[in-house]
């Protein structure tokens, strides 16, 4: 049943994905065409933020169509990291436009141009039409992993600079001060950048193979030591393979009599219900090796 059901949110996220990209096509479209009949940087930028963001969601549907193959003999967990390389791509594309916005902002300061208030806010409020658009087909599915949440952040950053770029198309209706524009694309920038790096540092927790957010290996170890069975453990390891996804092995060191007793085979099941049920981070894959005390290896004296 748990299968069944991770495969229908696999389906109706990439269903989500596709529609979102769709918008987020189309209004990249129309704001290049705005862009050049208004000779805006806010919207200039906002357009480069869509192409990055159409972009990233073409890569998280990919992710999504890859992580719905099973897993094969050549790639044992399936496709499920495609996911991380997703958001990990998506979150440089992102901070590498923020940064952009930002620096050629900064120079428009000092160096206005004449921008068409009328047609930048028709423009923004086009694009704010859509992102909200988008926003509500992934809002549902925006905890269901990390390749789901860029996109979702994605799209949420698209709806902010819409709303920048029309505060700074009204500013400029009102007051005629054409350095409105380029303090909408460096608050554009700043809200980028940020959400950018979060991301990012997520996505590379996961490829370094870190231990999962939320969970204490040295917790762990002592709470497998407390088994009456278990005298030590060592080789601890954790990491994640995607998101909902961590893995841990060990080794743990048992008195011989209990490979005579058949006690061993029994404490393996009590271990993997342990850190499957016990800790915050439920981990469903994991792995121990049993090893009699009479037979400690070289591997247990280098570590810890």
């Amino acid at each position: 049943m748990g299968h069944d059901h991770d495969h229908g949110s696999q389906v109706t996220n990439r269903k989500k994905l596709a529609w979102a990209f769709g918008i987020t096509f189309t209004i990249l479209i129309a704001e290049v065409v705005g862009a050049i009949l208004t000779n805006s940087l806010a919207l200039l930028i906002d357009a480069a933020h869509m192409l990055t963001d159409s972009t990233g969601l073409l890569l998280a549907l990919t992710a999504a169509t890859l992580i719905m193959r099973k897993p094969t003999a050549k790639r044992t967990w399936g496709f499920r990291r495609a996911e991380v390389l997703s958001a990990t791509l998506q979150s440089s594309l992102l901070l590498a436009v923020g940064v952009y916005a930002f620096i050629d902002g900064t120079r428009r300061l000092f160096q206005p141009a004449e921008v068409a208030a009328g047609g930048l806010l028709i423009f923004g409020i086009i694009g704010l039409l859509g992102n909200i658009a988008s926003l509500a087909i992934l809002a549902s599915g925006k905890d269901d992993n990390l390749n789901m949440r860029a996109a979702f952040l994605e799209v949420l950053n698209d709806a902010l600079g819409s709303v920048a770029v029309i505060v700074s198309a009204i500013v400029i209706t009102t007051t005629g001060w054409m350095q409105a524009d380029s303090i909408a694309a460096m608050l554009i920038s700043a809200m980028i950048i940020p959400r950018a790096l979060k991301l990012l540092g997520e996505a590379t927790h996961i490829l370094l193979e870190s231990t999962p957010k939320g969970l204490d290996l040295e917790n762990v170890r002592e709470h497998l030591e407390a088994h009456p069975l278990v005298l030590a453990v060592h080789d601890l390891h954790a990491s994640q393979i995607a998101t909902n996804l961590p893995i841990l092995s060990a080794h743990i060191v048992v008195d011989d009599e209990a490979f005579h007793n058949g006690a061993a085979a029994t404490m393996l099941g009590e271990l993997q219900s342990c850190v499957a049920e016990h800790f915050e981070v439920s981990i469903e894959h994991s792995t121990f090796q049993i090893e009699a005390s009479s037979h400690q290896t070289p591997e247990h004296q280098r570590h810890d």
